[in-house]
């Protein structure tokens, strides 16, 4: 893969560590991006969203503090599509991490059989 990835991490993520330790491990390149500071945009996040089967809640950091607070798991479901990512353009908080888009790839989480496969590497 010659064109570079995007990846939004969280520094204190575990799961973010080691999806960039993976990457630099199989030598693709990459550009790191704060997620808390700059979310992805609404482009990505639907580029993403296509890459989900258009499943929103899998946008979402379910686990998080804010999506919590914000009830978003009773509201998510009457939101609308253009709503939803506009929250998570919004508050990097809210979006899974790690956040992976590049020339055909767009995973969030780390699930290293995933990846692996979606580069076919072992």
């Amino acid at each position: 893969m010659s064109a570079k990835l995007t990846i939004y991490t969280y520094a204190n993520c575990d799961t973010c560590r080691k999806a960039v330790k993976w990457l630099r491990a199989h030598d693709l390149p990459f550009d790191e991006r704060p997620i808390r500071e700059t979310p992805p945009t609404p482009a990505e996040l639907r580029t993403m969203l296509a890459a989900q089967g258009g499943e929103l809640r899998r946008l979402f950091n379910t686990s998080g503090k804010d999506y919590r607070e914000m009830k978003l798991g009773e509201k998510l479901p009457d939101l609308t599509e253009t709503a939803a990512l506009a929250l998570l353009a919004k508050n990097g908080n809210l979006v899974k991490r790690p956040f992976l888009l590049g020339p055909k790839v767009s995973l969030t989480g780390f699930d290293e059989k995933a990846w692996s496969v979606a580069w076919s590497v072992r």
